[in-house]
């Protein structure tokens, strides 16, 4: 998982690049494609692909995940990546509350006084953002939303499915949605979603981000699989760190004090929130309490 958010902000700054000349639906769209074509053969070689009754949960996996990557990119257009990506992590606060909802885990007075405080910490970066950019300063905390519904998913479904399987359907159903989105954007005008044929260069470019969302969404579920949905979604955080620098070697974005004060804020409640989480796991795992009900239905 850390390595996943240390080279995931490769994807933000290519897509901060491309905005320019490609729509971000199309910018969003190119990335499911060549996910989708990496993971083809690793599929193929696994034994296939297996259809069960579970596809209309892919279905839905793929879709939550096209709309937070299409709010995410189109938000990059005019923010700061490190403003952006701060933004987006009021994403584990988010997660804890649909796992206990959906999951049937256990969150004591604590950890939700720590989700309250971290999502104050995202106020004040949202604030000055919105002051400068508007409406645009809260895509990132939409696609937040989106993606934590995604992760409740795929916690629930990597008890049965192969992880090569998981990621395929989500660039298979993604790329379906925003195929959707696309035609129907060339048809009205749509800005965000008029697709543009990208110069030789520009498919390079798109290409590479394909494959560094297969790989780095690759690890995430395997962190999932391994520790859990909750557990691994603080560490997210490692995430300002690369994309503070690439913000400031490409772009000469470099966040303000109080954009630090309330990235600060969100870490530190983030942080709590894994450690009452990592405590609580090893006390159920010693018998002491139950941190998680075993056979909570998802719906």
């Amino acid at each position: 998982m850390s390595l996943a958010m240390l080279i995931l902000p490769g994807i933000d700054a290519i897509t901060k690049y491309l905005s320019d000349s490609l729509s971000s639906g199309e910018i969003a769209w190119s990335r499911f494609l060549f996910q989708t074509l990496f993971l083809l053969p690793v599929v193929l070689r696994g034994g296939g692909l297996r259809v069960g009754r579970r596809l209309w949960i892919h279905g839905a996996r793929g879709t939550l995940i096209a709309a937070a990557t299409l709010m995410f990119f189109t938000s990059l257009g005019s923010l700061p990546l490190a403003d952006a990506i701060s933004i987006f992590f009021v994403g584990p606060f988010i997660l804890t509350l649909l796992s206990a909802v959906f999951l049937g885990e256990r969150v004591g007075w604590r950890r939700l006084l720590a989700v309250a405080v971290g999502f104050a910490g995202a106020l004040i970066v949202i604030r000055p953002s919105y002051e400068t950019f508007g409406l645009t300063a809260l895509l990132p905390a939409g696609a937040a939303t989106a993606y934590s519904c995604y992760m409740v998913l795929t916690r629930w479904l990597v008890r049965d499915d192969s992880i090569a399987i998981m990621q395929f359907y989500t660039g298979v159903f993604g790329g379906l949605t925003l195929s959707i989105a696309l035609w129907f954007g060339a048809a009205t005008g749509i800005e965000i979603l008029t697709p543009t044929w990208p110069t030789a260069t520009e498919w390079l470019w798109l290409a590479a981000l394909g494959v560094i969302a297969a790989v780095g969404h690759w690890m995430i579920v395997i962190a999932v699989h391994r520790v859990g949905a909750s557990m691994v979604a603080p560490l997210q955080y490692l995430e300002i760190v690369g994309a503070t620098i690439l913000g400031l070697v490409f772009f000469g974005d470099f966040p303000d004090g109080v954009t630090w004060l309330g990235v600060a804020i969100i870490i530190g409640s983030g942080l709590y929130v894994f450690y009452r989480e990592r405590k609580l796991s090893l006390a159920a795992d010693a018998g002491l309490v139950s941190a998680t009900k075993p056979n909570a239905p998802l719906i």
